[in-house]
């Protein structure tokens, strides 16, 4: 399933907000069932609010939070030593034009 655009998130929580209205709005219905249906609602609001801030986050901002903990939780310190040894003895890059 797609990941469900700013756009949408903010229309469903306007399409429920109308509904919580309505209910606020309507005459109470028997057996407490406009409490327990404007507390539903406001629990889908509140659950929307949340997706349209982490929509805000790209994934990998997400992800990248951890930082190198998992990494070296997995491979330990001497794997970071390895990765700079790597960058200082072997340049990278694109090769130099030969000169004519």
């Amino acid at each position: 399933m797609a990941r469900p655009s700013n756009r949408e998130l903010h229309a469903l929580r306007n399409l429920i907000s109308e509904a919580d209205l309505i209910l606020e709005t309507s005459p109470l219905l028997p057996e407490n069932r406009t409490s327990a249906a404007r507390e539903c609602l406001r629990a889908a609001i509140a659950l929307t609010e949340d997706f349209i801030e982490q929509s805000r986050l790209s994934p990998a901002v997400a992800l990248g939070s951890k930082g190198g903990t998992e990494t070296a939780r997995r491979f330990g310190s001497e794997h970071f030593r390895q990765l700079a040894a790597r960058r200082k003895t072997h340049a990278g890059g694109r090769p130099r034009k030969a000169s004519q």
